[in-house]
């Protein structure tokens, strides 16, 4: 039997033939979302889904991770496909028939259409072995928002021969769909593409009294509210405008009523970076301002700054070559490059650091909405438009057949 030709105009119509299925698969999940590192449920259907096109799943040991490898018809070598699977801590508020049936519990930045989409995928790539020379390692991951879980997924063995993984890794490739986009569009950039994220804690230590007495106690709020605005200026004065960072405390917490002087005060926040020279200049930075205030008015100061995950950045051959992919699929019209980082963070920046690879944002804002102003990601209010999952799938596969196979 001789394997008709793939080219990127088939692809793209494989993937919106079985887009309803696609689209079934993304409501299951969108009723069903998990918090965390450990996502039973997600994981026993994305299991389900692999069987049932003729792929075993391997089941990750120290999380509910999920990888499925496909072995094409000759040797060659491996392109890695990622899709995150966990939800976030919020109600759902968008009115749709297939909203969230946990409470408190939400979807809210697609990453029921990350799996939905490498589903379907992996369901071309198999129509369509015959035309691997390699294998492709499907990489469906919990955990990232906030719980480094590719992280443990690499710890596991994922880019090593194993139970958990398979060796010989040399690209990799990553689609976030995101509403801050049009429909149907890809979005991308060389080198850095999201920031690193660090949390600051700390505890304010001074000596409680009476509101009325106040040189009988160490208030510890004049030393919180000093420490908020001499961070804010040590980074305007301390970092390089052209390598830029961004600090912001969210939380402030103090006392009790209006008569009495707190004995600490509690402060979080966050460093966003877009490079690990200014990442270890933020740190040391806020080490710096910290201890000085803390000195200047007699109290403690506790700091503890959290890693978080790295910067991620896209090997530049990678994206040039997958934007090549997205304009033959979606026209050159379609693809946009972005001018500027985004200061969020995302944990795929943990494979970019050991594998040349790259992430793409598929654009998926409902045509009546406004990227610039509708719901957002990890907005309550966010729906994402469906069909522009299709142009997803394709390149996901077209990525895999180009860089393992022949392609017109």
């Amino acid at each position: 039997m001789t394997t008709p030709a793939i080219t990127t105009h088939s692809l793209l119509g494989a993937a919106e033939a079985i887009l309803p299925d696609v689209i079934e698969v993304r409501r299951q999940l969108h009723r069903h979302p998990e918090i965390g590192l450990h996502l039973p449920e997600t994981q026993a259907a994305v299991a389900e889904s692999l069987r049932a096109i003729g792929l075993e799943p391997r089941l990750g040991a120290s999380t509910t991770s999920v990888v499925a490898i496909i072995e094409g018809a000759r040797p060659g070598p491996t392109i890695l496909l990622r899709g995150d699977m966990d939800g976030l801590p919020l109600r759902e508020d968008t009115g749709l028939p297939f909203a969230s049936e946990n409470p408190a519990t939400m979807h809210a930045c697609g990453h029921d259409t990350h799996v939905a989409m490498l589903l379907g995928a992996a369901r071309l790539l198999v129509e369509r072995r015959d035309a691997l020379a390699g294998r492709v390692l499907f990489m469906f991951q919990p955990g990232e928002e906030g719980y480094h879980g590719a992280r443990f997924m690499l710890d596991e063995g994922l880019l090593e021969d194993g139970a958990h993984g398979v060796g010989g890794v040399q690209r990799a490739v990553a689609i976030h769909i995101s509403t801050e986009h049009a429909a149907g569009t890809i979005a991308l950039r060389p080198g850095p593409l999201m920031a690193s994220h660090d949390t600051i804690k700390a505890t304010i230590r001074g000596r409680g009294g009476h509101a009325s007495a106040p040189h009988l106690a160490l208030d510890p709020i004049p030393t919180a509210a000093e420490l908020v605005l001499a961070l804010q200026v040590a980074v305007t004065r301390c970092v390089d405008p052209f390598d830029p960072a961004v600090l912001t405390i969210a939380r402030i917490s103090g006392g009790t009523t209006n008569n009495i002087i707190p004995g600490t005060v509690e402060i979080e926040g966050t460093i966003r970076t877009v490079s690990a020279k200014t990442r270890t200049v933020m740190r040391e930075l806020v080490q710096r301002v910290a201890s000085g205030v803390a000195a200047a008015h007699g109290t403690i100061i506790d700091l503890e700054i959290v890693p978080g995950y790295p910067v991620t950045v896209c090997d530049p051959d990678v994206t040039a070559w997958v934007r090549g992919l997205a304009v033959e699929l979606a026209g050159e019209a379609s693809v946009h490059d972005l001018e500027q980082p985004i200061m969020g963070a995302e944990d795929f920046s943990y494979v970019t650091e050991r594998v040349p690879g790259m992430m793409a944002f598929l654009g998926a804002c409902p045509p009546s909405e406004d990227p610039a102003s509708g719901p957002q990601n990890h907005s309550n209010l966010v729906v994402f438009h469906e069909p522009s999952m299709a142009l997803g799938v394709a390149l996901y596969a077209a990525a895999a057949l180009d860089f393992l196979g022949d392609r017109e």
